[in-house]
């Protein structure tokens, strides 16, 4: 579940509870609009956290990817690069054991988080230059 889900389901039951209280229209429609208020500053907010940590990631790979080491900047393709070859052993049943369930799930996660780093790593310089032209 998405934090924005979770965040639409907490102020649900208090817009039903709204709906069936027995005032007038008029104080009905005020506290359905303050509820809206509180629900889209939750919104903002959970959406500022989200980029703040997408920052943070993108940090972090351009750290490694601008690293002394060989080995700090190469890490990430390296372990992709292993994860392609057994997935295409694993495909033609070259391996002796099947991958387990949890190493597709690793898989997974891990080449999200390659393809959002390099994406962040490539996006992230080009949209704080554009910001402080503005």
């Amino acid at each position: 579940m998405s934090v924005l889900n979770f965040i639409g389901e907490i102020f649900k039951p208090a817009a039903e509870l709204i709906d069936n209280l027995h005032t007038s229209e008029e104080e009905r429609l005020e506290i359905k609009q303050k509820m809206f208020e509180l629900q889209v500053n939750a919104f903002n907010k959970a959406e500022e956290y989200e980029q703040e940590l997408l920052k943070a990631k993108a940090s972090i790979v351009m750290a490694e990817a601008q690293g002394a080491s060989w080995i700090q900047r190469n890490w990430r393709p390296i372990t992709m690069l292993t994860f392609l070859v057994l997935v295409v052993a694993d495909s033609f049943g070259l391996l002796a054991f099947r991958l387990a369930e949890e190493a597709w799930t690793l898989l997974q996660i891990g080449l999200g988080g390659y393809v959002v780093g390099r994406s962040a790593e490539k996006i992230v310089p080009k949209v704080t230059e554009m910001m402080r032209r503005d």
